[in-house]
């Protein structure tokens, strides 16, 4: 066998397919690199409930956001987020208005969903992209003068979708 042969299964992934009957296929290169390409609308279905295993993209988007590197990475973002309101406030206008109540509010759940991130432990891509939303969608309570206890509400509930208890794949 060439080296070459077992590399290529060595980093070779799967997508499970759902349907009938059950299906696993070689996740393709090109799926990984679209889904990546796409990741915010991948993302928002994800965080609303779509089950990754109904599409190639989809599957392929949710194995990548559960990693521990991308888990880490989105932690990260969130606790640049609490470091950014805590500092105190320049003259100077920002070109993204953070809504520091909110979010200083909202800092135990924060610090809460972090270690939910970088936790060993196998997740739901459902969780994932729930934490993600809040800061990719300029919409969101981050953002603005919205109410502040609407971002705790939402990192509620991506905390308990995080909750390695879960089932990880929809019971059908």
């Amino acid at each position: 066998m060439h080296s070459a042969d077992t590399a290529h299964r060595r980093d070779a992934r799967h997508t499970l397919v759902l349907g009938d009957p059950l299906v696993i296929r070689p996740c393709r290169v090109a799926d990984r690199m679209l889904a990546r390409a796409l990741g915010a609308s991948l993302d928002a279905s994800l965080a609303v409930g779509c089950s990754p295993e109904s599409s190639r993209l989809l599957a392929a988007r949710a194995q990548d956001i559960v990693s521990l590197p991308h888990r880490g990475s989105l932690a990260g973002s969130w606790e640049h987020l609490l470091r950014a309101a805590h500092r105190a406030p320049t003259g100077r206008r920002s070109a993204v208005p953070l809504n520091v109540a909110a979010i200083l509010a909202a800092e135990p759940a924060i610090r809460e969903l972090t270690q939910r991130l970088t936790a060993p432990l196998p997740v739901s891509a459902h969780g994932v992209a729930a934490a993600t939303m809040p800061l990719t969608n300029a919409t969101s309570p981050v953002y603005g003068r919205r109410r502040s206890d609407e971002l705790a509400g939402l990192l509620e509930a991506a905390i308990d979708l995080l909750d390695p208890a879960r089932p990880l794949m929809g019971v059908a």
